[in-house]
């Protein structure tokens, strides 16, 4: 088992906080494992294992348990005597009226607890009707660059053909990477990956009954990942396609699917106005091999693959990201967080100097100091430019210090 220490020790910064730890994410994206490395700390800590309630309501030993009422009888049975418990609960969502019950375990008893779903609008909903202000979030995504060099290193450590290539034509699910899959057994799993949480987390958590459409306004979305567009582009497209389709019904697709986390919705945010626009945003995918499994790699992509990768790891290092507007020219991404702001660009690479013009001219003409980057794959061009960073994807996706 890989320690993700960047996941842990966010939890550990909460250990014994009184807010509930919501560890929210998409299915196999490493949740579970993520607790059972948070048990293992905690009883390396010294708390007895006695005095830790762990529970994955996917597993049948616990189907029982999906009445709020039969989890807390089962919970307050463990409780004994007056010291402190830490309930760790795996795909929470899976409990009937959930949130009454986690409500009465911090009412009635001494306990410290941890929580994952794999929808984020039935856990803010919720969340935010009955534990307003007494939890925190914390978000979870596929393998990273580095943590995938990790598993590497653990699994087939003499293998040099696993390169960022490699990551890059995989993705980041973590089951992807502790088996010696070749390309099309590896996209069928992410691909049965996907048919779960589409089936679970959209068409039966949202009673979504047209699924054949929910399909195909998914590969509309991965087709056009780095691309701006809006509900109208896809009902546009289904009304070319001679198929009308309502405005109203894209909309909740779309949310749906973010709220499996399957999608990211990135707003775009005029950097001279300071405001955030609410036109022709991008949607990006939690990890790009879902966008393999349903569509094949298609060389075509590989700039909206890049900015898809750049995105989730601004994401993963705790960013709020945008796409920029500077006048008549875009930005790629403007990344804010605790004060701190950074720009950057994505190409392919950069073969003409009308490349090199297009790609570093927005940033120099944005009048601040924050770090600026251009991330391309040129192996051989790295010059930088008036301050402006080049960077090869892998150097920028391994830059602690971005």
């Amino acid at each position: 088992m890989i320690f993700r220490k960047n996941y842990i020790k966010q939890l550990k910064k909460f250990i014994d906080k009184p807010q509930i730890k919501v560890i929210t994410g998409i299915r196999r994206s490493g949740k579970s494992t993520v607790l059972a490395i948070l048990k293992n700390e905690l009883m390396q800590s010294g708390v007895p294992e006695e005095r830790i309630i762990r529970i994955n309501f996917e597993s049948f030993n616990f189907q029982s348990l999906t009445d709020a009422k039969l989890l807390y009888s089962y919970v307050q049975e463990r409780i004994i005597g007056n010291k402190r418990f830490y309930i760790l609960l795996d795909e929470i969502q899976e409990v009937n009226d959930w949130e009454k019950v986690i409500n009465a375990f911090l009412v009635d008893f001494d306990v410290d607890i941890y929580i994952t779903g794999s929808n984020s609008n039935l856990l803010s909903s919720e969340l935010s009707t009955y534990l307003a202000g007494r939890y925190v979030e914390i978000s979870i995504y596929p393998l990273s660059f580095s943590e995938y060099l990790e598993f590497k290193a653990e699994y087939f450590p003499s293998d040099s053909n696993r390169d960022f290539t490699y990551y890059l034509r995989m993705g980041g699910f973590p089951v992807i990477h502790t088996v010696n899959y070749d390309e099309e057994s590896a996209y069928k799993v992410v691909h049965d990956i996907y048919s779960s949480v589409i089936l679970r987390d959209t068409v039966q958590r949202y009673k979504i009954r047209d699924v054949e459409l929910l399909d195909r306004v998914i590969k509309y979305v991965f087709d056009n990942i780095g691309n701006t567009f809006s509900g109208k582009n896809v009902a546009d497209y289904f009304k070319s396609q001679h198929r009308k389709v309502d405005l109203n019904t894209i909309y909740n697709y779309l949310h749906a699917l973010e709220g499996a986390f399957v999608i990211y919705r990135v707003p775009r945010y005029d950097i001279k106005g300071k405001e955030i626009l609410k036109t022709q945003e991008k949607f990006f995918v939690s990890d790009v091999s879902l966008i393999y499994a349903n569509l094949g790699f298609r060389d075509r992509m590989i700039a909206g693959i890049l900015e898809n990768l750049v995105f989730i790891e601004l994401k993963r290092r705790g960013y709020k990201v945008f796409i920029g507007k500077l006048d008549t020219v875009e930005i790629d991404f403007v990344a804010e967080k605790l004060g701190h702001k950074l720009y950057v660009q994505v190409a392919y690479k950069l073969e003409s100097e009308s490349t090199v013009k297009r790609e570093f001219s927005p940033l120099l003409a944005i009048e601040d100091q924050y770090p600026k980057y251009v991330v391309t794959m040129d192996d051989f061009w790295k010059d930088d430019i008036e301050g402006v960073k080049h960077l090869h994807i892998a150097d920028f996706l391994l830059d602690e210090s971005i």
